[in-house]
């Protein structure tokens, strides 16, 4: 049988071609269109292949009604079809994902995030920290929602900010080095940050909840209030930073 780690792997690859294919097919002349087309088309292939291949376990996405069977699962797969719809919906844009992970007993064990876009995949089996490609300090941000918290932390630190689409992304931009620091307050759900999350710890950044508690996975609700992910070198750095700033968060 194919691994849990190989299967969330082909899975995130063939959904990031479908994706690839629809955008060339439908093109951008009505980009909402197209993004409602991405979802649909993504949460039907992924909803598929666990049915066929995993059928036993329980599912949590963004595109589909969620089910409290789940909290009483075993097993249960955290998926976002499509990680920054709206920049899935831009031309040129690569700022959008696939995240596939898989929840087991109180842990996310297998963590995979694909960037159709340009190719790549991530997964926890083999992600690692590499290096900075920069002199600056750089912390990545919503592109849409940054908060005052935000920049407060960054102005605190001294960094610049770099705005970004997609927490996937955001969190591979960490781990590729093009940032040092990912801090998001304002909300987020399971699915946007179960898969990504779980390979920056599996390379060795550091990933928490603002307040330095650990995110926590297929709770009863889907919310996640904040998160902060960053290079070790730099953790007490922006851990003080947070620290100083809490109150605006």
């Amino acid at each position: 049988m194919t691994s849990d780690l190989q299967f969330a792997h082909e899975l995130a690859a063939s959904t990031g071609e479908l994706l690839v294919a629809l955008r060339q097919r439908i093109g951008f002349v009505d980009r909402f269109a197209l993004m409602d087309a991405g979802d649909r088309a993504a949460q039907v292939h992924i909803a598929g292949e666990l049915a066929k291949y995993r059928p036993h376990d329980a599912i949590l996405s963004e595109e589909a009604p969620d089910s409290t069977a789940r909290l009483n699962a075993d097993r249960v797969w955290i998926i976002d079809p499509v990680d920054g719809t709206s920049a899935f919906g831009f031309e040129r844009s690569t700022e959008w994902a696939v995240h596939v992970a898989l929840w087991e007993r109180g842990h996310i064990v297998v963590g995979v995030v694909g960037r159709p876009a340009t190719g790549e995949i991530f997964d926890t089996g083999t992600a690692a920290i590499k290096p900075k490609l920069h002199q600056d300090l750089r912390i990545v941000c919503s592109r849409s929602r940054a908060t005052r918290f935000v920049h407060a932390v960054s102005a605190d630190l001294g960094a610049r900010t770099v705005d970004m689409s997609s927490a996937g992304i955001k969190t591979l931009a960490v781990l590729n080095g093009e940032a040092d620091g990912y801090v998001h307050s304002g909300g987020q759900h399971q699915w946007d940050n179960a898969a990504p999350i779980a390979i920056a710890a599996a390379a060795g950044l550091y990933a928490a909840r603002i307040d330095g508690t650990k995110i926590t996975y297929n709770e009863r609700s889907t919310l996640i209030a904040d998160l902060v992910v960053c290079r070790p070198e730099i953790t007490e750095q922006l851990t003080a930073a947070i620290r100083r700033n809490i109150a605006l968060a």
